[in-house]
Parts: structure tokens; C-alpha cells; sequence
């Protein structure tokens, strides 16, 4: 079913409207974006817990980098121009609570680096949700159910030798 292009028009222009507040309010523009991206991946690349889940995945940093950036544009600015599917691509994934941790300390430092601190504190809400939904979303994949306030710690593989 389609919608009538005025119901389309009247979209595009509160998406545009929320977009320009959130900049105005924020400060955040695509330049701040790109660099938030680009120096949040280079410590994750280096991180020790992280980085190898990265480095096992991600075959063309570029593409991923720039895929990233069109994400954070539509999640700290309401543009609209990221239409993947973040749910289905952690769901796989060998990560816990303790990953999503590492992953928002990293980001946290990152984004109070480089942004200055109604906008750092703007990506860094929107991280934080990010990151619990996707832990429950990694739970329940795994058959865990988690209640209020609890965390999903994945369980511990039995060792064997090798």
C-alpha cells in the first residue's frame, strides 16, 4: 500500500524539521559525526576485548566505517538515511554483557573527546539504549530471558585441550 504524496511530503518535512532542531540543539553535524565514528573504530581495532570480534567480521573497514556513519546520522540526528538492521548482525555474535560494557566505555571516551558535552551526552543516551536492546536481543537469542536490571553474562564454554 502506498501513501498518498502528501502524507510523504508531510514525512519528509517533520523528519527535516526534527533533523535541524536536533542540530541546532546538539550541535552535531556530519563532520562531528565522521570523527566520532572513525576515532570510536580506531580504539576498537586496538581493543583488546572487542577488537578481535571486529577484526573476525568486518572485512572492508571502509564500507563498514561509512555504513556506521549513516547509522549515527539516523540515530543522533533523525535522518532517515540508515536502513539496515543492527538486530540480526549482533545476534550471532560471542558477546555479553561484558562486551557491550568495553563497547560503551569506548564510546563514552570518544564521543567526551571529541564532542563537546550536550552533544556527547545526546550519543552517548542514544549508545546506552542501543547497547541494552541489543543485549536483550543477544539473550534471548540464547534462550535467556532477562528481567530488570539483569545483565546476560554468556556461559562459559568447557574447556578442552586443544
Amino acid at each position: 500500500m502506498t501513501r498518498p504524496a502528501q502524507t510523504e511530503a508531510e514525512h519528509r518535512a517533520r523528519r527535516e524539521a526534527a533533523t535541524a532542531r536536533l542540530r541546532a540543539e546538539t550541535g552535531i553535524d556530519e563532520a562531528m559525526i565522521d570523527a566520532l565514528v572513525e576515532g570510536f573504530y580506531a580504539r576498537v581495532r586496538d581493543d583488546a576485548l572487542i577488537g578481535p570480534i571486529f577484526a573476525a567480521r568486518v572485512e572492508d573497514w571502509g564500507a563498514h566505517l561509512h555504513q556506521m556513519k549513516l547509522f549515527w546520522s539516523s540515530v543522533a540526528l533523525s535522518t532517515g538515511v540508515y536502513q539496515g538492521r543492527p538486530m540480526p548482525k549482533h545476534l550471532p555474535l560471542p558477546i555479553d554483557a561484558r562486551h557491550f560494557d568495553r563497547w560503551l566505555e569506548l564510546f563514552r571516551d570518544t564521543a567526551r573527546e571529541l564532542c563537546p558535552p550536550v552533544a556527547a551526552a545526546h550519543v552517548i543516551a542514544r549508545a546506552e539504549r542501543i547497547a541494552a536492546s541489543l543485549e536483550l536481543g543477544v539473550a534471548s537469542s540464547n534462550g535467556v530471558i532477562l528481567g530488570p536490571g539483569e545483565r546476560y553474562v554468556a556461559p562459559a564454554r568447557p574447556w578442552s585441550p586443544a
